[in-house]
């Protein structure tokens, strides 16, 4: 019997390093990884998502997303014939934004970010005070793989921009209730993973590893 085929994609600016601690049995699942790449100018949210796809070489692959990469693994599915599409620490509609990317949309007040201070980590570094904020810029710094500006607007304005205002419900939607990003009491529907942040990819992998077969498995 051929191997489930099961492609991974990061978050926002994020390598496929963190999945690295996501181990799934290798006689039962192939597991594959999509990677960010810099969007073409003035590039639609779905005009990328089909680019990306032409790196899907299996047939009918599960697609598992996590945070901005959950939301175009759902994109992405409306170009090819997928399994099942997973999508973790993310949204399945714009409706679950938190209050204040519903804002950043009306008043367009995303355009403000400082791109270029969110570009060059070790500044931050320089600034920052306390052990724990300093082990989190070691994370960004070994996870983060994209450093281009042009991305990085694209991808900020593509998430809040995201006009998908109804759930699908086949999507299989993977949630901490201490998500900071993407507050649980927004969520509709979804699995709750208890104490897991935005990114719980990385410490409730053991989570993922025991329950992900199963899901990506059932019926």
């Amino acid at each position: 019997m051929s191997r489930i085929p099961v492609y991974f994609m990061p978050g926002l600016a994020a390598s496929p390093a963190i999945f690295e601690r996501v181990k799934l049995d290798e006689t039962v699942f192939e597991m594959c990884f999509l990677e960010w790449e810099i969007p073409m100018s003035k590039e639609s949210l779905s005009d990328y998502a089909l680019r990306i796809s032409k790196s899907i070489k299996h047939q009918n692959p599960v697609l598992i997303g996590v945070s901005f990469g959950g939301i175009l693994v759902q994109e992405i599915a409306k170009h090819i014939e997928v399994r099942k599409v997973i999508i973790i620490s993310s949204v399945r509609s714009s409706l679950e934004f938190p209050r204040r990317m519903k804002i950043g949309k009306t008043t367009k007040a995303y355009k403000l970010i400082p791109m270029k201070v969110l570009l060059n980590i070790e500044s931050l570094a320089k600034y920052s005070f306390g052990e724990k904020i300093n082990k989190r810029i070691q994370l960004y710094e070994k996870f983060l793989s994209v450093r281009d500006l042009r991305y990085l607007q694209w991808a900020v304005e593509s998430v809040i921009l995201w006009d998908r205002n109804q759930i699908d419900e086949k999507v299989i939607h993977i949630h901490g209730d201490k998500d900071e990003v993407f507050p649980i009491k927004y969520i509709k529907s979804c699995i709750i993973v208890k104490g897991g942040t935005h990114i719980m990819i990385l410490n409730k992998y053991k989570w993922l590893n025991e329950n992900l077969p199963s899901i990506i498995l059932e019926d």
